[in-house]
């Protein structure tokens, strides 16, 4: 079983940064892919990137070049600094863990914790 606390959001001002924490806290088997989501109000969810179990990084999306993914796998946390913010990335930002266990794969859902840009 895989428990998730994310931290980070808040008020920013536009041009701002932010960094978001997601800890994953695992009972059994393996964190694999940590990855960042975010959703905008009245808008689909958007996935924001990638940080493997290898170390790298992967990104999607018109984030690239402002945010960056980060992950300490000594504490199974995850990071995301975000950068030269502006009211559009207002949204609840969310990271989602992968672990396996024997056969058995499964996606964990954090809450989500909520990042607000002032123009």
């Amino acid at each position: 079983q895989v428990q998730l606390v994310e931290s980070g959001g808040g008020l920013v001002q536009a041009g701002g940064s932010l960094r978001l924490s997601c800890v994953a806290s695992i009972s059994l088997g393996a964190i694999h892919d940590m990855t960042w989501y975010r959703q905008a109000p009245g808008q689909q969810r958007e996935l924001i990137g990638t940080a493997t179990r290898s170390g790298s990084t992967v990104y999607f999306g018109s984030v690239r070049g402002r945010f960056g993914i980060s992950r300490d796998s000594t504490r199974n946390t995850a990071y995301l600094q975000m950068n030269r913010l502006n009211p559009d990335d207002t949204a609840v930002y969310s990271c989602k863990v992968d672990s396996i266990l024997g056969d058995d794969e499964r996606s964990t859902w954090g809450e989500g914790t909520q990042v607000t840009v002032s123009s």
